[in-house]
């Protein structure tokens, strides 16, 4: 090798050697993008599960199966789907291997939950993580649903959707936005309807700003309580740069308190970039020497965290649900009640 090619030599490696360190900033698959399940069309086939609580009547199975038929869609039911152990739909062995099976089942699309209840952060650990992985599909539900949804989410870096149950109330307006979301691909902007009726101000579904502003984050949530129940956990995603969003349903307000008191203490609240409280649907108290006010527990708990933080929005055990994506980055206006998505949730 002569002196001049051997400069040029040392030139070229030394210029290799510069951009080596930078190759792993442009790498496509970084584990911080969320992967995007496939867009459901007309026609596709969709898993109908039971991960939670048994259905003791014929009905809601009728019903749920005739909703995702007049979407367009076919209907696949788990072999589980009737099954009962206890107050369970089946065994923690047959409720995990209805999801397992129909995410390594091709000919489905996405998989949705006839309903909640309890029993879901019995299966957590039954699941088959690299088999969702690698085979990544919309998966549907809320309440109970929600330990399933942030598992997945949490081991998976997989886009879930706190989403109508397939028993639900499926009215234009839940139908509407589930649409927009999953079919659609339509980054929606979720707004409460404005609507007065006869009044001369708007009474209901008014959304009470506890903390104004605006924030972006990744929206992770889901069921109060249910969230609670696994904390500590390896199946919560980190909160960092979250948009924390919650719903409840029949627990008393000391109970949201307790639950609320649980979030900080584990330094999850202390974490999350906005905070966004849905309804609270039937959660009086029952008694006894007085009680606070849900709007008192939010207050003590989310103004002290200087972060834009509302309630009243669309999500929760109501008629008219919002679909929210798990894994998404959206932004909140906490003083007008909004919250935009930035991205499609699916591709």
């Amino acid at each position: 090798m002569t002196s001049l090619s051997r400069k040029n030599f040392l030139k070229v490696a030394g210029m290799i050697g510069l951009t080596v360190p930078f190759v792993p900033l442009y790498f496509p698959f970084s584990k911080n993008k969320p992967m995007k399940p496939q867009a459901l069309q007309e026609g596709d086939t969709v898993g109908l599960i039971s991960p939670a609580a048994a259905i003791y009547e014929s009905l809601p199975f009728q019903l749920a199966t005739e909703a995702l038929e007049a979407m367009g869609l076919k209907v696949k039911q788990s072999p589980y789907l009737k099954s009962r152990y206890g107050h369970l739909a089946g065994t923690d062995k047959e409720r995990a291997s209805e999801i397992n099976d129909f995410f390594a089942d091709a000919s489905v699309k996405a998989i949705i939950a006839i309903r909640g209840g309890s029993g879901c952060a019995r299966i957590l650990d039954l699941l088959d993580y690299n088999l969702i992985k690698k085979n990544p599909k919309i998966i549907a539900g809320y309440s109970d649903i929600t330990a399933l949804l942030l598992a997945i989410y949490s081991q998976t870096n997989l886009v879930t959707f706190h989403a109508p149950v397939a028993s639900s109330t499926w009215n234009s307006f839940s139908y509407g936005h589930f649409r927009k979301l999953l079919f659609e691909k339509e980054p929606s902007l979720l707004q409460n309807p404005q609507r007065k009726g006869d009044n001369l101000v708007q009474t209901e579904d008014r959304i009470q700003t506890i903390r104004g502003g605006r924030a972006k984050g990744i929206l992770a949530g889901g069921n109060l309580s249910v969230l609670t129940g696994i904390v500590g956990s390896k199946y919560l995603p980190s909160w960092k740069n979250k948009i924390l969003f919650l719903e409840e349903v029949n627990e008393e307000p000391y109970r949201v308190d307790r639950m609320f008191a649980q979030l900080k203490l584990a330094g999850i609240l202390q974490e999350v970039s906005g905070v966004v409280f849905g309804k609270c649907t039937n959660c009086k108290p029952s008694g006894g020497y007085g009680s606070l006010t849900i709007d008192e527990i939010l207050h003590d708990y989310l103004y002290p965290l200087n972060i834009p933080a509302f309630q009243g929005t669309m999500i929760g055990h109501i008629a008219n649900q919002f679909t929210i994506p798990i894994g998404i980055e959206a932004e909140i206006d906490a003083d007008k009640g909004t919250i935009q998505l930035l991205h499609p949730a699916v591709e």
